[in-house]
């Protein structure tokens, strides 16, 4: 079963239902709901999704969603290693080196995000859900 790590944006595409996006959020975490991947998010991630909606939702509509959400996903701590690497890093973004390195020091094997150009320092492959959703079927 292929590992996936999803970048913050893929989660707010499903969660938030972008209208350009939502459908291969959806079809994605569908996959994993029918258990033929496996995915997972950093601690960061859910963090920053929650500071997110909840600029639209209130704060109990906001965790209910995440408690269902967690149930797709797997949860991956961030620690000193993590933070190091991030801090010593080439990445640009601090917090896209954080999701690179959570990915990497916990061996997932493909990142999936649409900031591509964000991940070009990426040993990784990195690819959008849509490029993923090809290679699957």
């Amino acid at each position: 079963m292929k590992k996936l790590y999803i970048d913050t944006n893929i989660v707010l595409d499903l969660l938030a239902k972008r209208d350009k996006f939502y459908k291969s959020a959806a079809i994605l975490f569908s996959l994993a709901d029918n258990t033929k991947i496996q995915l997972a998010v950093s601690s960061l991630t859910f963090a920053n999704t929650y500071y997110i909606l909840s600029k639209e939702l209130k704060q109990g509509k906001v965790k209910e969603i995440l408690r269902k959400f967690k149930l797709l996903v797997k949860i991956l701590p961030m620690n000193e290693k993590i933070i190091e690497l991030s801090l010593n890093s080439e990445f640009n973004d601090f917090e896209d080196a954080i999701q690179y390195y959570t990915a990497s020091v916990h061996k997932y094997e493909i990142i999936i995000t649409r900031n591509l150009k964000d991940f070009k320092h990426s040993k990784i492959p990195v690819m959008t859900a849509d490029q993923y959703l090809v290679l699957f079927e």
